[in-house]
């Protein structure tokens, strides 16, 4: 079973990018533009990994990682964030 990867970025061009890469290489991408919807994603099957930008409509990746850690069915799911690129 391919490993399913969140993919929360509110950039349509950046995430369709990164999610046909993943799925190129045999990963299954779950899709989230804001921060609802990645909420809305927490659910089974849980996320092997999720990849979250920073800013997102509705919220902050910081207070999705917030909502993360406080449950404990995925307080264990890696997050990869980033702030800015230079």
């Amino acid at each position: 079973m391919a490993r399913r990867i969140l993919v929360v970025e509110d950039e349509a061009p950046i995430r369709e990018m990164v999610c046909f890469v993943l799925e190129q290489n045999g990963f299954q991408p779950v899709e989230a533009e804001d921060y609802d919807s990645a909420v809305n994603q927490l659910n089974e099957p849980w996320p092997d990994l999720i990849l979250l930008d920073w800013m997102l409509p509705g919220g902050s990746g910081l207070q999705f990682i917030k909502h993360l850690k406080r449950e404990a069915m995925t307080r264990d799911i890696p997050v990869v964030h980033a702030y800015r690129a230079r």
